[in-house]
């Protein structure tokens, strides 16, 4: 693929969606078969926007590595970057759609999984300087070798462009949340874009205030901060002002899958050079729409349906 303008760093995993909602995952019978993980949906919705994405991740030598990769590939993201951890499995994730609005996942990823293996000689260092756009998680941080990775690549890029944190946390993944939070909040003071809901936040700065955590946010160094409110819709925050945008209610199917539609529509804004406000607006149908459908990366929106519901 020729120069990207996007690449996400972090969790890939292979989603097994309930056919039957409403039920605990022991009466489920079926189950559906999606790409997921933060960092691979955000690149998939960006894709779907039309920006040229790939991804920086690691998998398993087994079938589901393999359909990662073709995955990827036939939802137009680059997966030249997609590594291959020799002594682990690909990541599986079982949801229940119990209740749809939150649904509990079940993460297979031990001992370790292979995206928080990623070390230094995996990581394209001229693409993570130079990219238009990379986006990093929390829970890229989460375990060694990433965490050290991670760093040095934000380190090396030294906030140019866009550097976007999503805060992206997943309390199984951390011993506790003193470390999640030292972390995470060292992340902040070397990106430009922070992005999360109120859970997250409260985990980053201490306090799950959408306005005093975008506040904290700020305090960081960062141009933009999005507070994820649910129903509330968004705060948007800039060092120049402040904005709430309202919320797109719709019929939710399963809200897994939303907040990474939110993130590949932040990136399309981002690159377009648009206000903070339309950036929000645009993400937040973006993660409307998702959450009204069942799978993740599957369900990622196209530009004339974001406008559709707009």
């Amino acid at each position: 693929m020729t120069s990207l303008e996007v690449l996400t760093v972090g969790r890939v995993g292979v989603d097994l969606y309930p056919e039957q909602s409403g039920v605990p995952l022991a009466q489920v019978s079926t189950f559906a078969k999606s790409l997921g993980g933060t960092a691979t949906n955000v690149a998939v919705a960006a894709a779907r926007l039309g920006r040229r994405a790939g991804v920086l991740t690691k998998v398993g030598p087994d079938g589901f590595g393999t359909y990662v990769r073709e995955a990827l590939e036939g939802f137009g993201v680059s997966s030249e970057y997609v590594g291959t951890s020799p002594d682990l499995l690909t990541p599986v994730v079982f949801c229940e759609l119990n209740p749809p609005a939150d649904p509990p996942l079940l993460f297979y990823r031990l001992p370790t999984a292979p995206d928080l293996t990623i070390g230094e000689d995996d990581v394209p260092w001229s693409l993570v300087r130079d990219v238009p756009l990379l986006w990093v998680t929390g829970t890229g941080v989460s375990a060694e070798p990433s965490r050290g990775s991670q760093r040095m690549m934000l380190a090396s890029r030294a906030r140019n462009g866009h550097t976007v944190l999503d805060l992206d946390y997943r309390p199984m993944f951390w011993p506790d949340v003193e470390t999640a939070r030292t972390e995470i909040s060292w992340m902040l003071d070397h990106v430009t874009v922070a992005v999360g809901n109120r859970t997250e936040c409260e985990i980053a700065v201490g306090t799950s205030d959408p306005d005093e955590a975008a506040s904290r946010l700020l305090e960081h160094g960062i141009s933009l901060a999005l507070v994820k409110k649910g129903a509330e819709g968004v705060l948007v925050a800039t060092p120049d002002g402040r904005w709430t945008v309202e919320p797109n209610p719709v019929d939710v199917v399963c809200g897994l899958g939303a907040g990474d539609a939110f993130g590949g529509s932040l990136a399309h804004g981002l690159l377009s050079g648009w206000d903070p406000v339309k950036i929000a607006r645009h993400a937040n149908a973006a993660g409307a729409i998702v959450a009204s459908r069942l799978a993740c990366a599957d369900a990622m929106p196209d530009q004339e349906e974001i406008e559709e519901l707009l």
